[in-house]
């Protein structure tokens, strides 16, 4: 596959709505659901430079989850419309940082904020140099 030389989107923003089976019985959105979200968020950031994780893979690059901080300050509830800004914050040799923002719109109010780090590996899950397109401009 033809890879685009570079990123350019680093910054992007999905509405997420909570489904009923992410929640308990007061409404709330469970805590681990919360990576999930930011895996909606990264994919969608991907997809956004115009690439999908089926296409890294096929060219022998995996990118697995070697970190995950989450922060919670207020509770998300039951089917309400939320913003998820997902950011790629920095690109080395061997790894991926993103940050995350869940906010509720109209307010602005920060529900949840977290980080992750991706590692690059190849099909063995040996180490592997991010490739050289996945820098930003």
């Amino acid at each position: 596959m033809k890879f685009s030389e570079k990123t350019t989107v680093q910054s992007y923003t999905i509405t997420v709505i909570p489904r009923y089976c992410e929640t308990d019985q007061a409404g709330v959105v469970h805590h681990g659901v919360f990576p999930i979200y930011f895996e909606l968020g990264r994919t969608e950031l991907l997809r956004a430079n115009g690439l999908a994780y089926k296409d890294l893979e096929k060219e022998g690059f995996y990118m697995v989850v070697a970190e995950l901080h989450v922060k919670y300050h207020r509770p998300a509830y039951y089917d309400e419309k939320l913003e998820l800004v997902t950011e790629c914050t920095r690109v080395t040799a061997a790894k991926i940082e993103h940050s995350y923002k869940l906010i509720r719109p109209g307010t602005g109010l920060l529900l949840a904020e977290g980080a992750s780090i991706l590692a690059c590996v190849d099909e063995n899950g040996k180490p592997k140099r991010v490739p050289g397109f996945m820098y930003p401009e």
